[in-house]
């Protein structure tokens, strides 16, 4: 099947088709360095992990771009509030963001671009709207001109009403709300307020705005149009934009409007967005007591890998209701997904059985036709959970063989090469000696066929916590 995806830009599934042969590049937005990462965030790039996986299952090879917003009005009114240099603070929940995103297991992107190594881009960028009338000076900044721009807002459905033009409709803020469909800041002039933070340029001292950092960003890494000198000739569209559904208005439009007015060419060919995570059936806030980063969640003894398995677990348009009765399930449900990994491994004996290699073609076709249907990830899990139960139905009748085993194993690190649960990292654990010792006498009482021996032998490991189980192909241990 081919891979479709929901391009938000067209409102419809739309076969996956990169620009470039095999070769997809893909911008994904990172987070504002201004506090520690909150679980609604990591649904947001766990979603573009999962997209990023499947995308290498297919064939394609990927270079993703995620950029750390380190400057913006949030981040400049902390670090104040904190008595710290702009770049001592964020740097602080940069490096946190990436222990927590090690802790997801959530591959790296290829690229990791600031905004504040990127102000010559942004500059280069606005001097070319200035030039095609674009965007406009005031007394505080450098606006871009909407009005100026056929077609703004379409991404997020909106269109411009009775726009009032100039000063009287022009937005400062980086961050503002659907209805103020405004003239947006490019370059803010410096004040009072920016303390030291600013950058002496071509077009006056101050900083860039939130939207035009990741237009600056996605050409530098993703296009050939800043290989030396900026030539917006040189840009290439992008395969892929993503972003949580709180971007489509007015970040996209923004971006879509400030990049397409720069290059005279569409900035993305595809734009997908996740929803919102729903923490206890209510939108995530402090005054809620429901907020929680994802050290908070750790912090009460999960494993992150649980995390993971809960905010991929449902489809990413839809939005998630995360609770952590769930999280108390995803640990039971990983623990029967290892430990089912942990059998195929350690299975050494028995005949081949033919029919088990329809059963992993079955699981295969389902899991991918799954994936293929817009990362239908509810389904795509589904296909694994058949897959364990028809391989366990086998492996219980002993109508299994060694070879059958290292198949099954292969799919499900396969599977988990998307899922990222880490189900096939076999790190067995040690027992002390005496506990060995014992395991070993059982298994030469089973060979002269001293059962009574072996039975109190088994009963003796499991008052200790030690469960044995009696393959085809030998006895395993496991821990209660």
């Amino acid at each position: 099947m081919a891979l479709k995806l929901y391009n938000t830009l067209t409102r419809k599934k739309e076969v996956f088709k990169p620009i470039k042969n095999n070769e997809v590049r893909m911008y994904t937005c990172g987070p504002t360095v201004y506090d520690y990462a909150h679980i609604g965030n990591f649904r947001a790039f766990l979603f573009e992990d999962i997209l990023r996986r499947y995308l290498k299952y297919k064939g394609f090879k990927v270079k993703q771009v995620m950029n750390l917003t380190d400057v913006d009005d949030k981040i400049i009114k902390n670090a104040k509030a904190a008595n710290m240099r702009l770049k001592d603070f964020t740097e602080r929940y940069a490096k946190a963001f990436f222990e927590d995103m090690r802790s997801l297991n959530i591959e790296s992107a290829e690229v990791y671009p600031r905004a504040t190594e990127h102000i010559a881009e942004m500059v280069a960028i606005i001097k070319i709207l200035l030039k095609k009338k674009l965007a406009y000076k005031s007394k505080d900044g450098i606006y871009f001109d909407i009005s100026k721009f056929k077609g703004y807002g379409k991404i997020a459905n909106v269109k411009i009403k009775e726009l009032k033009a100039g000063a009287s409709g022009r937005v400062k803020a980086d961050e503002y709300e659907k209805e103020q469909i405004q003239d947006f800041a490019l370059w803010k002039f410096w004040d009072l307020d920016d303390g030291d933070v600013f950058w002496e340029t071509e077009i006056g001292k101050g900083r860039p705005g939130w939207h035009i950092e990741c237009s600056a960003m996605s050409m530098k890494h993703l296009t050939p149009a800043f290989a030396g000198k900026f030539d917006p000739k040189k840009f290439v569209t992008l395969d892929i934009h993503t972003g949580g559904v709180d971007h489509i208005f007015p970040h996209h439009p923004n971006e879509i409007a400030q990049s397409e007015g720069a290059t005279g060419k569409p900035f993305s060919k595809y734009w997908m967005h996740n929803e919102f995570l729903l923490v206890e059936g209510r939108k995530m806030a402090k005054r809620f007591k429901n907020f929680y980063t994802l050290r908070d969640v750790t912090a009460k003894g999960y494993d992150p890998i649980a995390v993971r398995y809960v905010l991929i677990s449902g489809h990413y348009r839809q939005q998630l209701n995360f609770k952590f009765s769930e999280l108390d399930a995803a640990k039971k449900t990983l623990s029967a997904l290892r430990e089912f990994a942990s059998r195929l491994n350690d299975y050494k004996a028995g005949k081949s059985n033919p029919k088990v290699s329809n059963i992993i073609a079955a699981a295969k076709n389902h899991f991918e036709a799954a994936l293929d249907d817009d990362l239908n990830m509810p389904q795509a899990l589904a296909a694994v959970f058949r897959f364990e139960n028809d391989i366990n139905k086998f492996m219980a009748h002993k109508e299994f063989g060694k070879e059958n085993a290292q198949a099954a194993f292969a799919a499900l690190r396969n599977f988990d090469s998307v899922l990222g649960l880490k189900l096939t990292d076999l790190k067995r654990e040690t027992l002390p000696k005496g506990i060995l010792d014992l395991i070993k006498k059982r298994e030469e009482a089973r060979k002269r066929k001293d059962f009574k021996t072996s039975d109190r032998i088994r009963a003796e490991l499991l008052k200790k916590g030690i469960i044995l189980e009696d393959l085809g192909s030998g006895t395993r241990w496991r821990k209660l």
